[in-house]
């Protein structure tokens, strides 16, 4: 999977940003490999639109899901109607975050995956 993380800093000991229209910057990661890329917020100091402008650029990327501290309802919208999977309300490190998420995700598809009585 290819997930954003929105984050306070560079790498994966960083810890998610709270706020994702303004944060300083975003880790392209793989969840198999766990390599990344630093993606540097070019919006991080706009007065408005922010978290718009930043869902429309990640919605550009292709990703599966976006790990967030928190995220307005607009920037919301705009990523579940690209088909990314928002999480927000994450706290800890952006590693501990996309650990976390992928087994949410493993068990989602395994219940999934029963068949039904």
């Amino acid at each position: 999977m290819r997930i954003i993380v929105v984050s306070e800093g560079e790498s994966l000991d960083s810890y998610v940003a709270d706020d994702f229209g303004h944060a300083p910057c975003f880790l392209l990661v793989d969840s198999d490999t766990l390599d990344y890329s630093v993606i540097v917020n070019e919006f991080m100091d706009s007065e408005q639109g922010a978290g718009m402008a930043v869902a429309r650029a990640i919605a550009s990327l292709k990703v599966d899901a976006v790990i967030t501290g928190g995220i307005g309802m607009h920037g919301v919208q705009i990523l579940r109607e690209a088909g990314i999977d928002v999480s927000s309300d994450e706290e800890g490190t952006a590693e501990e975050c996309i650990r976390d998420y992928m087994r949410r995700v493993e068990r989602r598809r395994k219940f999934e995956n029963q068949p039904s009585e």
